[in-house]
């Protein structure tokens, strides 16, 4: 038989956990993304091209059928848009529309959209996917515009979308500039660090769950044109977090908390309803916070000791 093809975009950390599963499943995958690897994975074809220009990517793109697309371009800005914002919004809408103008449809089944939970703004929690989008900052509007974009293009010509809404996705190999990993490299050499109060209630879903969330949304009866939370459904503190992670590793490191403000606008109470993920994707995370924390700890100091 002849593989499905799966085109990936984006090359960051969920990208590469997608290109990881999608290769271990027999998919023929292919990744596009702005920047070459570091390291490739070998069997997964590699594309490289800037999906806001429309030219490049078509170029990369044309004559290849894709069965399935996963879109999870885009890195997590909250600039405001008087200091770069509008880069963000291309970044998040305008590859959207260029994926979709350049993708051959004759075969495509699925295309699957990460969004984020900060498309809620500051809706009450726990935030269910009936609620009204409410952006604070230009990144969560590029989402937000790609969200409804996507819901009318189902709407009027059938298009096989699904929105699929992530909450704080965490694990081996997350970027230095993400949360957990920050502050575990403080931790880890027993520093002092500066951090607010840590009165916020997140949901974190380990990378892994979220991975096997997403190849469930391919072929998931049902699931096209719907948003769908992909999260944990337990709400977090980030103080308990941090308590959590100098636990775990023994550390000596103490966080200044209060040292920081609350960012603007920020919604104290994000975690999700996750029963509409239950029901069409006959998904559930598997792996327990506790469990993803030592997973990710124990990645982390590994690394550290190389």
């Amino acid at each position: 038989m002849t593989k499905e093809k799966l085109l990936i975009v984006g090359g960051g950390f969920i990208g590469k956990h997608l290109a990881q599963y999608a290769k271990s499943k027999g998919y023929d995958a292919f990744i596009v993304s702005l920047n070459k690897w570091d390291s490739e994975i070998e069997g997964v074809n590699f594309l490289q091209a800037d999906i806001t220009n429309k030219e490049s990517l078509k170029e990369r793109l044309t004559g290849i059928d894709f069965e399935y697309v996963i879109n999870s371009s885009g890195y997590v800005d909250h600039v405001e848009y008087s200091n770069g914002g509008r880069h963000i919004i291309e970044q998040h809408f305008t590859g959207v529309l260029n994926l979709v103008s350049c993708l051959e449809k004759n075969k495509l089944k699925t295309f699957i959209q990460l969004g984020s939970s900060d498309e809620y703004g500051g809706s009450s929690a726990p935030q269910s996917e009936n609620l009204r989008e409410l952006p604070i900052s230009p990144y969560s509007l590029g989402k937000t515009a790609a969200t409804h974009f996507l819901q009318m293009l189902h709407k009027t010509e059938e298009f096989p979308s699904v929105i699929l809404r992530l909450f704080l996705v965490y694990g081996p190999t997350q970027g230095s500039n993400r949360f957990l990993p920050s502050v575990l490299t403080s931790i880890l050499k027993d520093e002092s660090f500066s951090v607010s109060k840590g009165e916020q209630l997140r949901d974190f879903c380990y990378i892994d769950d979220i991975t096997k969330g997403i190849f469930k949304a391919l072929d998931a009866p049902g699931a096209k044109g719907e948003v769908i939370n992909l999260a944990s459904g337990q709400a977090v503190s980030i103080r308990n977090v941090l308590e959590k992670l100098i636990d775990v590793t023994k550390s000596k490191a103490n966080p200044e908390f209060g040292a920081l403000p609350y960012r603007s606008g920020e919604n104290m109470s994000l975690y999700a309803n996750i029963t509409k993920a239950k029901k069409l994707l006959d998904w559930s995370p598997e792996i327990s916070f506790d469990e993803g924390i030592l997973r990710t700890v124990n990645y982390y100091k590994n690394k550290r000791d190389d």
